[in-house]
């Protein structure tokens, strides 16, 4: 198991955790994600064999948040 953290500027409410922990829960391999609105950060558990930090990003800022 592994962990992502990025900074996502465009985080500013509760709706956006949830968007993406929905959004980011949906991809293969992710097994958990935690957002962090005051910091602006996420933080996603995920298993290298089914997915990676390059696809993670990628789905994040396909959901409207992109990384820093």
């Amino acid at each position: 198991m592994a962990r992502l953290e990025v900074t996502a500027p465009d985080i500013s409410c509760d709706q956006c955790r949830h968007n993406i922990q929905q959004d980011l829960g949906r991809e293969s391999g992710v097994r958990a994600v935690e957002v962090d609105v005051v910091a602006k950060l996420v933080a996603i558990d995920y298993d290298e064999g089914e997915t990676g930090p390059a696809r993670l990003r990628e789905a994040l800022t396909d959901s409207g948040y992109p990384p820093a």
